[in-house]
Formats: structure tokens, C-alpha cells, sequence
């Protein structure tokens, strides 16, 4: 009994798309657009010529772009998961990126297997697409996990600069210079707008709107009631940072306490899932005495809606809210 070669090429060639997708995001935009970079992408793009209003102009296309085309078809699956993650391709680069990986995994399969045209077809479009949606979904979860771990940093700065005597504009200025990706080049874009006259309490909404992070909407709302309502904008902010910091660290212990339920109920729920494909690699006629029999498509169809379930339990009892 001897395992195809085929899988593991089907396997490699979806590898491969992940890494091509990587290598022509950094090609296309350079080092800057990196999410761990020391420099901010704002200041970056200022250093090489261009001008406040360009750079702001051009940052603020990226972020507003993928929400505004989530009416192009199939595009909404990925639209909000690319803002998150501020993809500064454009919707239609995606989806010429999608079909033109999905033409790289065709050939690959074509050279590397012997399937007829019409599965390697559907699996090439499939890699296409889930490729880049894998790409795009990794991207926006590093993101929000760097932004949650700068948020509370960020607002201690801005309280020192408030109790230095600085006004909120330039304690936000501050932190766009100070602060790395992806919240130096946040904080610069609302320090860019408020200086071109936008209330200041209106961006952090938008950008806890567009990000869509709890902590965010915290930080907007305190600083629009203390517009609105006056008070100590630095005791303000202290309190937030200690709130912020006390929710960060209570995610991370449910995480560290919810990591083995996780894996468990990942594990439960594909084993059957890999254990099905293995057994059709390996012995392909194994139901072939019993795919005839009036029960065989019912018991698959239980068996289906049983492993949904339990997939859908798994993923609820883990899951903990917070």
C-alpha cells in the first residue's frame, strides 16, 4: 500500500502560491509595506520625496478601498478581512492576482499530476482563491494582534505628553513618529487629518470603525466626551491605558488556558476529515462493496452533518468571549 505522490504535489504547489503571493506584495511595494518594520510606512514614503498631502491621500485610498468594492462579485468574502489587514493592493490587482496564481497552480498540477483537465481546473481556481484568502486572513490577524499590543504604549506616551504640557494634537503626533507599524502610520494619517482640520475624536472613530477593535472605540469615546464635556484628558487616558493593559492580559490567559481545548477540538474535528482522504489515496476502491447499497448515501449524509456539528460545538466551547 504506497501513498500517491499526487497529494503531496497538490500540497506543494498550494505552498508555493502562499509564498508567490508574499514575494509579489514585497516586490510590488518594497520593505515598507512590512508590518514589523521600526520605521513607519508614513514616514517612510515622506522620506523618499513625497509631500504630507500626497502621502496622506495615498494612505487613506489604501484604507478605504476594499470596503468601498465590496459589491464586485465574490469580492465581499475577502473585503474586510483585506481592511483589516490594509492590504494596499487594490481590489481589481487582487483579482487579477487571484486568477493569475490560480494559472501558476494550473500548470504546476498539469506538469506535476495526471488528473483530467476539468478537476485540475476547479482546483487551480480553488488554490487561487483560497491562496490569497489564507494570505489575507494571516495578515489581518498579525495586524490586529501588533495594534492590541502598541494600543496600551501608545496611550501611556500620549499621557506624558499631555502632562508635559502638549496639546492631544501633537501628544497623537508624537506617537506617529515614536511608535512602529501598523499604529505609527494609523496615528499619522488622524495627526495629518487633524491638521488639515478634521475633528480629531471623528478619526479614531472611523479608524476604530474600519479596524474594528474594541480598544480603539474605548480611546475614541474618551476623547470625544472630554470635547464635549471637558475634564483632566491625561487622567482620562491613565485609567484607559490600565483598562486596555488589564484586557489585553485577560486575553492572553483565556488564550494560554483555551490553547489545548483548541488544538483538541481542531484535531476531533479533521481527523476523520484526513483519515477519509488517506483511506481514498491509499485504497481508492474501499467502498466500492458498499456505494451501491440503498443506505450508503443517507449514512454519508448523517456522517456529514454529524462532523458539522461537531466542528460547530468544538469551535462554540472553545470560544470564549471575553
Amino acid at each position: 500500500m504506497t501513498l500517491s505522490p499526487e497529494l503531496l504535489i497538490y500540497g506543494l504547489v498550494f505552498v508555493a502560491v502562499l509564498v508567490l503571493v508574499e514575494g509579489i506584495y514585497l516586490t510590488v511595494f518594497g520593505k515598507s509595506i512590512r508590518l514589523d518594520r521600526r520605521v513607519n510606512r508614513r514616514l517612510e514614503l515622506m522620506e523618499k520625496g513625497g509631500n504630507r498631502e500626497q502621502v496622506l491621500e495615498q494612505l487613506r485610498k489604501e484604507m478605504t478601498q476594499h470596503l468601498k468594492s465590496q459589491q464586485i462579485p465574490l469580492y465581499s468574502l475577502l473585503a474586510q478581512k483585506a481592511q483589516k489587514a490594509n492590504i494596499a493592493f487594490t481590489p481589481v490587482q487582487l483579482i487579477m492576482l487571484m486568477a493569475g496564481l490560480a494559472g501558476v497552480a494550473f500548470v504546476g498540477l498539469t506538469i506535476g499530476t495526471a488528473t483530467s483537465p476539468a478537476i485540475r481546473l476547479a482546483v487551480s481556481i480553488a488554490m487561487g482563491i483560497g491562496g490569497v484568502y489564507v494570505w489575507i486572513n494571516n495578515r489581518a490577524k498579525k495586524r490586529i494582534t501588533m495594534l492590541e499590543e502598541q494600543l496600551p504604549d501608545a496611550v501611556e506616551l500620549m499621557v506624558r505628553s499631555l502632562r508635559v504640557g502638549h496639546p492631544f494634537s501633537s501628544a497623537v503626533a508624537i506617537v506617529a513618529k515614536e511608535v512602529a507599524d501598523p499604529l505609527g502610520t494609523e496615528m499619522g494619517i488622524i495627526a495629518d487629518e487633524a491638521a488639515y482640520g478634521r475633528d480629531m475624536g471623528e478619526s479614531l472613530k472611523a479608524m476604530a470603525e474600519r479596524i474594528d477593535m474594541q480598544d480603539l472605540r474605548f480611546l475614541a469615546v474618551a476623547v470625544t466626551i472630554q470635547q464635549t464635556s471637558g475634564g483632566n484628558l491625561a487622567e482620562i487616558l491613565d485609567g484607559l491605558a490600565k483598562v486596555i493593559r488589564a484586557r489585553f492580559k485577560l486575553f492572553r490567559r483565556v488564550r494560554a488556558i483555551t490553547a489545548e481545548a483548541k488544538w483538541s477540538g481542531m484535531f476531533l474535528s479533521a481527523f476523520p476529515l484526513v483519515a477519509l482522504t488517506f483511506i481514498l489515496v491509499t485504497k481508492p476502491d474501499y467502498y466500492d462493496g458498499v456505494k451501491d447499497t440503498p443506505a450508503f448515501i443517507p449514512g454519508c449524509l448523517i456522517v456529514g452533518g454529524l462532523l458539522s456539528a461537531n466542528m460547530f460545538f468544538m469551535r462554540t466551547l472553545t470560544n470564549i468571549k471575553v
